[in-house]
């Protein structure tokens, strides 16, 4: 469960419990009685994932000397079980723009796909994992941090520092990885936020699906760039914790979901891992193409518009719209993979209780 955040410091927090009305109607021994059976489920699914956790990375790691995209898929079964295990249900709307990649894909000339989010928790990280077929772009003191640190290597996580003398070393990194078949999950927030609205988003983090134009006979002084017509495209993404024990998450409840600040994961995790169940919709909205904009502002601009439009629509519990794109319908990546390997596809899916609405 790694914290796949382009910035945000350690959580201090509490250990308690769910937070229960001051004044309840039931007697103090069915207080009582609620309580510890929340905590007994908190302790038995924390058992559960001490265990699913070293055995599916570790298979993981086997995975990585396998050509092809098995890794690929076997990492959406990793996110999607921990979705299972922590009674978090996926609601979907919208279609996803690419499909699982490779080097395959990309010789039949498929684009690779950039999947810009939102960003409010930890919980973003195993919602998309389970979703997308991508690899994430974490901060790079996470490369450091004990267990969390290895699970991210076997991940393909791509660490970056945001630091002038590393730079252009990540650009070409993240380059590099969609030239070969990854897709990426960014958070252009830069941080995570509160869950009450949508940070403004860097255009710095547009920088890589947008190079410099170059004029007739000039050449890039990149090391590596794409070949003509296969820049990635952006699909914007709104994730939004919209249920909680079948009730509305209201303004009070979604610190229950959203770990920004100096929270600590251990007390954050104990707190989520004792009510029974949850939800999270994500709204997939239609695709952006960075060549049809003038500037890497106006796209971070756009995508920013559509993010925030279908959460603010979720958190109002209001019926979200895909919001509509800019990009030639020729140039969205998709096909129908062999039998085998949708049904792989659709384990993860089946894990995480997922419902696509529309």
């Amino acid at each position: 469960m790694t914290r796949n955040s382009t910035a945000q410091t350690r959580f201090s927090g509490t250990s308690a419990p769910p937070e229960r009305d001051t004044v309840s109607p039931l007697p103090a021994w069915v207080e009582k009685c609620c309580t510890l059976r929340a905590q007994v489920r908190g302790g038995l699914r924390l058992g559960a994932i001490t265990l699913w956790v070293p055995l599916s990375v570790g298979f993981e790691a086997c995975l990585l000397l396998v050509p092809g995209t098995p890794k690929i898929r076997w990492t959406r079964v990793i996110w999607g079980v921990l979705c299972k295990l922590l009674g978090l249900r996926i609601r979907v709307i919208g279609k996803r723009a690419g499909t699982v990649g490779g080097a395959r894909a990309r010789a039949r000339g498929e684009r690779p796909v950039i999947y810009i989010s939102n960003h409010s928790s930890w919980l973003d990280v195993l919602v998309l994992g389970t979703l997308l077929p991508s690899v994430f772009v974490a901060k790079g003191d996470i490369e450091k941090w004990p267990v969390m640190g290895l699970v991210s290597k076997i991940g393909r996580t791509i660490f970056v520092s945001r630091q002038r003398s590393t730079t252009g070393r990540e650009r070409d990194q993240m380059i590099s990885r969609m030239v070969d078949g990854d897709n990426l999950v960014l958070f252009p927030e830069g941080t995570s936020s509160d869950g009450s609205r949508v940070l403004p988003f860097m255009s710095a983090f547009f920088a890589i699906a947008r190079l410099p134009r170059l004029r007739n006979g000039e050449k890039s002084q990149l090391p590596i760039v794409y070949a003509p017509g296969m820049s990635p495209i952006i699909q914007p993404i709104s994730v939004v914790y919209d249920e909680l024990e079948g009730l509305p998450v209201a303004r009070l409840r979604r610190p229950v979901f959203a770990w920004y600040g100096d929270m600590d994961l251990g007390p954050h995790l104990w707190q989520l891992v004792q009510w029974h169940n949850s939800r999270a919709t994500v709204v997939l909205h239609e695709p952006l193409d960075p060549e049809l904009f003038p500037s890497r502002k106006a796209l971070a601009q756009a995508a920013w518009n559509a993010v925030a439009q279908g959460a603010a629509d979720l958190r109002q519990n209001h019926a979200p719209q895909p919001q509509p794109g800019r990009c030639e319908p020729a140039e969205i990546p998709s096909n129908k993979p062999h039998v085998t390997k949708r049904l792989l596809d659709r384990v993860a899916l089946h894990f995480a209780s997922y419902r696509k609405t529309r």
